[in-house]
């Protein structure tokens, strides 16, 4: 069987443009211009699925979309630390911050950590619904990355090597359950 899923990452939001760990927020303005600029650009799927984040759900409606919330496609859960911006997480917990951006078990703020959210978004890629036909995802930046080190069978180290931005389209290929990374669009 073939397959092709398209991972969308939602468009912009305050949290992202002040370099903070997001709360469940909706799009801001600009985000919201610059998703709907692409509607109509993606084509058509069998299957429409987002993130239950509102900015992850803002960005499917703003593309022309109706989607099916799948809580897999959550995003990270940064714990106590979401609604902070990095620099003053740095600045307040240095140690906790190279602890967890060295070790993908590590979760100092209390939440999920980054091997936890690649077992999960592999769980997600496995299931028997995403192994035929063409399926788009609406979700969040360290979802596809976890994908992107799952396709491409990467230690789950290297996942903060890969730069994901707000409406990067990444193109993902499947034959009989082992993913391919076919493309990322920025």
């Amino acid at each position: 069987m073939s397959s092709r899923l398209i991972l969308v990452s939602h468009a912009e939001t305050a949290a992202v443009r002040a370099a903070a760990f997001p709360r469940d927020e909706s799009l801001d303005d600009a985000g919201r211009r610059e998703a709907a600029a692409l509607a109509g650009s993606l084509g058509m799927f069998s299957a429409v699925w987002v993130s239950p984040a509102k900015r992850a759900v803002e960005t499917a409606a703003a593309l022309g979309f109706e989607a099916k919330p799948d809580t897999e496609l959550r995003d990270l859960d940064v714990g106590r630390w979401a609604g902070q911006s990095f620099a003053d997480v740095e600045a307040g917990e240095p140690e906790a911050m190279v602890q967890w951006l060295r070790d993908p078990n590590a979760s100092p703020h209390g939440g999920e950590t980054i091997e936890a959210l690649r077992a999960r978004v592999s769980r997600w890629l496995s299931a028997p619904e995403r192994q035929s036909g063409r399926t788009i995802a609406f979700t969040h930046p360290a979802v596809i990355r976890a994908a992107v080190v799952v396709a491409i069978d990467a230690g789950t180290q290297s996942f903060w090597r890969i730069d994901i931005a707000p409406l990067t389209i990444v193109d993902l290929r499947s034959h009989g359950g082992r993913w391919t990374l076919r493309s990322i669009k920025t």
